[in-house]
């Protein structure tokens, strides 16, 4: 009776092995010199016996009765594999150390960065096969990972984090408008903080916004704040006065850069929030910079942010905050004592207080593990979508960004769609930018026919340095508050942070937002203002006459 039940358990085992073992993760170019930390991961329950891992050149097999239940990591060198994920892995090809047990090798298997393959035999038996480029497109430092038969189902670099998806009920929302409110409400969070303050910030350059925080160290309470450590043009002067200053308060300030020891996790850091005490996050579309925080009464970018009360969402964002802040990318920022100065800026009459509200339901919108919840978002929609952005861009000449094709099919179905983006400058001199993108989109209206509009802001009519949101109402009852630009880069590579608020009152508030800035840019918005491309022409004509003028006045005179 005990053998028939040994083997009936040795039958059960084998036949799990052999339809449940799978390789599920693997990383061929790794960041460090010569690819010493390369891996691959296993999944499955059962015995290893008979297993063999090939590239088709060399390969290994496990020592008689592995078991495995659940992952098991192979890397080739376990010491450095520990340096780049903080862990030793299961087993080790190389044989560098001897806590971690050795594959038995049958020949070299090295994976090529740019194109190889990887088999799992049982026995003679393929069980899987997965080549790049063919299954997976490699790039430096990706993992590529299988969930629910998907390679890649979004990009995945060394140091990263998975989060999953989260929704928190009966969060009291304080919803608010830069640059009207958004100095009030930063500034009475960070005064009612007790115990700790954490900050992630891309940018960090308003001197009175430092001092809140130094005023909040004064009075006991720990602060650590994390800084994109590579931003585009470099750390500014203003940016190293304030990291010297509130060091100088007992402050600490780290960054997030490729170092010696790691490569940074992101490609920016460009979140812009903070938890405070466990129990708030204030979160939104502007750094930490006089034009995105500035004092009452004063002109400043037109950015939406959110202050959230809720235990468990500021537990959700704390754990990005610990995850992000940790490793060998993240070093102390060097500051400066230079003088703290906050820049002139013209005046601006406020007319949006901020908007207080009990009972929402708040979903995080984490880039890039949970950036595809705004397509799902806009996929929703069944009645009206209004999108405010400083800018859109297209995935490639013949692609449309994402999120704007999802927003155009849903016009395609009768969804109500207005699209708004910044008209400063920068956003319009080139020949694929705010303008380019405003004509693309209404010709697509035109020529289907469909309930679909964008505009440029006119920022001069309400009297703003420049539209930086990055914000999305749909049917007047869901908002998304966010740091997440729409391009190819900021969903996918950059740690970016922001929410879906579900609250009718919350929607309301931003909607008034959204159509005071759109109903002042008029049916054309910017579109008429002489920006850059228009100059010139005004300019080319004005030249054009004077020549014209010059000839038939010598033409009298002859």
């Amino acid at each position: 009776m005990r053998r028939i039940a040994a083997a009936v358990l040795l039958l059960c085992l084998l036949a799990g092995t052999a339809g449940g073992i799978q390789i599920v993760e693997f990383c061929p170019d790794p960041y460090q010199s010569g690819d010493p930390d390369e891996y691959l991961v296993l999944e499955g329950t059962g015995v290893l016996d008979g297993f063999v891992l090939s590239d088709g050149e060399g390969g290994y097999r496990f020592p008689p009765g592995t078991l495995i239940d659940g992952r098991l990591v192979v890397a080739r060198n376990a010491p450095a594999f520990e340096r780049a994920h903080g862990y030793l892995p299961d087993f080790e090809i190389e044989g560098w150390t001897p806590a971690v047990p050795d594959v038995i090798p049958n020949g070299n298997l090295l994976m090529a960065n740019r194109a190889d393959e990887l088999f799992l035999y049982r026995g003679t038996t393929l069980i899987q096969q997965v080549a790049w480029p063919a299954d997976v497109h490699p790039r430096e430092g990706q993992i590529h990972y299988l969930e629910e038969d998907i390679w890649d189902p979004r990009p995945l670099s060394i140091g990263q984090s998975r989060l999953l998806p989260a929704t928190f009920e009966g969060v009291a929302v304080t919803a608010f408008a830069a640059p009207d409110c958004s100095y009030e409400v930063f500034s009475a969070a960070v005064a009612a903080a007790e115990r700790k303050i954490l900050v992630n910030v891309y940018e960090f350059t308003d001197p009175a916004m430092a001092a809140d925080l130094i005023r909040a160290r004064e009075r006991g309470v720990a602060v650590t704040v994390l800084l994109e450590g590579g931003p585009v043009g470099g750390v500014p002067p203003e940016e190293r006065a304030i990291a010297g200053a509130l060091n100088r308060s007992g402050i600490v300030v780290l960054a997030m850069t490729t170092t010696d020891a790691a490569h940074a996790k992101y490609r920016y850091d460009h979140a812009k929030y903070l938890v405070i005490d466990g129990s708030t996050v204030l979160l939104g579309s502007e750094n930490f910079k006089p034009g995105g925080y500035p004092a009452p009464g004063l002109q400043g970018n037109r950015g939406w942010g959110a202050c959230l009360d809720d235990a468990g969402l500021a537990a959700y964002f704390q754990e990005v905050f610990l995850l992000d802040a940790a490793g060998g990318d993240i070093v102390p920022l060097e500051g400066t004592t230079a003088e703290l100065r906050t820049p002139w800026a013209p005046s601006y009459t406020v007319e949006f207080a901020a908007c207080r509200a009990e009972g929402a339901r708040v979903t995080p919108v984490v880039s890039p593990d949970t950036s595809a919840l705004i397509i799902r978002l806009i996929e929703g929609a069944e009645e009206s979508i209004a999108i405010e952005q400083a800018y859109i861009t297209n995935e490639t000449a013949y692609d449309l960004n994402p999120y704007l094709a999802a927003a155009i099919d849903a016009s395609r179905r009768g969804v109500a769609v207005r699209v708004l983006l910044d008209s400063v400058w920068f956003n319009t001199e080139d020949d694929a930018d705010n303008d380019e993108m405003v004509g693309v989109i209404n010709r697509i209206a035109a020529a289907e026919g469909l309930p679909l509009a964008a505009r440029l802001a006119d920022l001069e009519a309400n009297n703003l340095a420049k539209i930086h949101n990055k914000g999305v109402i749909v049917d007047g009852r869901a908002v998304l508050v966010s740091s997440i630009n729409w391009n190819a880069n900021s969903p996918a590579f950059n740690r970016e942070a922001g929410v879906i608020i579900e609250h009718p009152d919350i929607a309301a508030y931003y909607t008034r937002v959204f159509l005071d800035d759109w109903d002042a840019s008029g049916e054309n918005g910017a579109e008429s203002a002489p920006g850059p491309d228009r100059l010139k022409i005004v300019a080319a004509a004005c030249i054009l006459t004077g020549l014209t003028g010059l000839y038939l006045y010598r033409r009298r005179r002859t």
